[in-house]
Formats: structure tokens, C-alpha cells, sequence
């Protein structure tokens, strides 16, 4: 493993929030539910395990009774720079539909490009990029 992966408990909406990170970022989602894994403590279709595999991995479950469900406080996961710049505005575009944006992709007073968006699950994005890296077209956003 080369780094942490990002492994979230859902209120229920594994299957959904993993899905939408599928189309905000491409890749693949597995799942696999509680009855596959023959699991008793939560409803038999309810995701016990599910992975996005792509250029952004996600893992994460719906939380069985009683288990704590994700809070986001005090934590962004970061892309800034790991794109091209009028993909990483496509993907700030995606996360904040349904969601709230904190503050918008643009260009900040140090010279680079960020900007943060807490998405419709709740995860906080921080998106971004340095002003060497190709600037997107102006009809590209």
C-alpha cells in the first residue's frame, strides 16, 4: 500500500455515495452487501463493503446499529494538483452539485487556483492547482 485509503462509514448511503463519487471521478464500484459477507447486525441488502477503484479510491459501508457514522470536522481530503486543471474544475463542478460550496475554485491572492466544496455525503474537498499547470479555457468550466 502506497498510501492511506480514504474508508468511510455511511448512514445508510453506501450504494448511493459511492456511486456518485463513480460519477464525479470515473473508476469502478464493488459492492458487497451484508448478506454476502453473512453478516447479521444491519439489513441483509445494506453495503458491508464497497470500493471505488480509479483515479480517486473511496472505500466505505453503511454502519451497522449502532456503529458512529462519518463526520467531516477539521478534515479536507486534498486533490490539489492532481489533475489537469479543467478536470479538477469538472470535479469541484460535480462535488458541489447538492452540496455547498465553501469557497469557489479561483484563483487566490498567492497565485494559485483553490477552492473547497463540502459534497451532498458530507466529505470536505480541497481542490486546486499552481498557476503553471495549464490554464483551463474559459468555455472548459
Amino acid at each position: 500500500m502506497s498510501a492511506p485509503q480514504i474508508y468511510i462509514s455511511f448512514p445508510g448511503t453506501a450504494r448511493e455515495a459511492l456511486g456518485f463519487y463513480a460519477e464525479v471521478f470515473g473508476g469502478s464500484v464493488s459492492l458487497f452487501t451484508y448478506r454476502d459477507f453473512a453478516r447479521t447486525d444491519g439489513p441483509p441488502t445494506a453495503v458491508a463493503h464497497g470500493v471505488l477503484d480509479g483515479v480517486v479510491a473511496l472505500a466505505g459501508s453503511d454502519a451497522a446499529a449502532g456503529e458512529t457514522t462519518m463526520r467531516c470536522k477539521g478534515l479536507m481530503l486534498s486533490l490539489l494538483g492532481t489533475a489537469e486543471p479543467p478536470v479538477l474544475h469538472q470535479w469541484f463542478d460535480r462535488l458541489s452539485a447538492g452540496g455547498t460550496v465553501v469557497d469557489p475554485l479561483a484563483p487566490k491572492p498567492w497565485g494559485a487556483w483553490d477552492g473547497q466544496v463540502i459534497d451532498r455525503h458530507g466529505l470536505h474537498w480541497l481542490i486546486g492547482y499552481e498557476p503553471d499547470q495549464a490554464q483551463p479555457e474559459e468555455g472548459s468550466r
